[in-house]
């Protein structure tokens, strides 16, 4: 077994998610990743999550889930001396990840002209909320602040509850994803020409190509797309609907899927009804068709329609928690969760792994998230040894 990013040095400057959330991944493929953390505090999502214990040791469940595999090694680059043990680490490292607010990294000389005088061939990439320039590159920004001026909350929800928020950090996963992204394929373009690069990465920019049709249904077709709640825009049948027990999803998109849901439903008159003959008139009366739909599914549970539908082809699933997503066989058949092999305060740290799965390569943990200034020590006789 062998690593994709195996003998990839990465010093990660990032704090709480979307930067780490970038650099995790890249740990999962193999890379060496160096957490850079200021003095007593470390990364600001070691304090945060709903266990009051861990954040008090300064293991937060949110640094848990996304600094797995990663060194920490504390360093305050306002003093000369750190800041000169951090160019060191600097010249034989291959990426430098950071998401400060534009300009503060240049403040502190760790910047991506400082660094690339005795590192040419670095790739450099800056993470921020709305770029490097532009007019609102100087805006603090969270996730919730991005899902609001990117649009994203004004598509969620309902005509009763709209805007609404998605209620994952979405832009911070997606900024993240789109950092590590940009980074193996600076890495290729290394590869291949020698030269390092600059990424500047906005999760403003990241998200806007994630809404997808709603965002093509506005800049080539010029219509804007109303909240729907959990009816899917595209199609007819096509959301949620309520069953004997509880919900299910179905997504009878095509026409063979239409006609198979009105025979698993017994209603096979529908694919008569003018009302429904194609999918245009579906969509047209659409609340109608739900309606008649919830009716026929209320009459059994979930379990049931799901299995039906499924061996007829029509999409379609249960709506879980995340306590009964957790405890699918499935979750287990795929190893999507990986034991750290960390136990605090009695429980085993658990996180998510990667959604690529390569069956000639090993993304596991190879070590827990580290304490703060775990691995200060061992960097810092390195740096002396090389001085003497």
């Amino acid at each position: 077994m062998y690593n994709i990013l195996e003998g990839i040095k990465i010093l990660d400057l990032t704090n709480v998610l979307a930067g780490p959330f970038c650099t995790y991944q890249l740990s999962m493929l193999g890379a060496e990743v160096i957490k850079i953390e200021k003095p007593f505090t470390g990364d600001l999502a070691r304090k945060l999550g709903v266990d009051e214990k861990l954040n008090e040791i300064k293991m937060g469940t949110s640094f848990l889930a996304q600094n797995a595999n990663k060194k920490s090694v504390v360093l305050d680059l306002k003093d000369k001396k750190d800041l000169d043990v951090f160019y060191r680490l600097a010249e034989d490292a291959d990426v430098i990840v950071e998401n400060f607010r534009p300009g503060v990294v240049k403040k502190l000389g760790a910047d991506y002209g400082n660094v690339k005088k005795f590192n040419s061939k670095i790739i450099y990439c800056s993470i921020s909320g709305f770029g490097q320039n532009g007019e609102l590159s100087e805006r603090p920004a969270y996730d919730q602040i991005i899902q609001g001026m990117a649009g994203v909350m004004s598509l969620n929800g309902n005509e009763e509850l709209n805007p609404l928020r998605c209620g994952f950090p979405v832009c911070d996963t997606v900024g993240g994803i789109t950092a590590a992204m940009a980074i193996i394929a600076a890495l290729f373009r290394k590869e291949k020409s020698g030269k390092g690069t600059y990424i500047d990465v906005s999760m403003f920019d990241s998200i806007l190509p994630v809404l997808g049709w709603a965002v093509s249904n506005y800049l080539i077709g010029g219509e804007m797309v109303k909240p729907m709640g959990n009816d899917n825009f595209t199609a007819a049948p096509s959301g949620t609907f309520n069953t004997k027990n509880g919900l299910i999803n179905i997504s009878a998109n095509e026409d063979k899927q239409w006609q198979n849901l009105c025979y698993a439903l017994d209603r096979m008159d529908l694919t008569d009804n003018e009302k429904f003959r194609d999918k245009k008139k579906r969509k047209s009366n659409r609340e109608e068709l739900n309606k008649i739909i919830n009716g026929e599914l209320s009459a059994k549970e979930t379990s049931y329609w799901v299995e039906k539908l499924c061996a007829l082809s029509v999409p379609c699933g249960e709506v879980l928690n995340l306590q009964e997503v957790f405890n699918l066989s499935h979750v287990k058949e795929r190893k999507i969760v990986l034991d750290t092999g960390m136990k605090l305060f009695g429980k085993k740290v658990k996180v998510v792994g990667p959604g690529a799965k390569f069956p000639e390569i090993d993304c596991s943990i190879i070590s827990p998230a580290p304490k703060l200034g775990e691995h200060t020590e061992l960097f810092l006789k390195e740096y002396r040894d090389q001085k003497q």
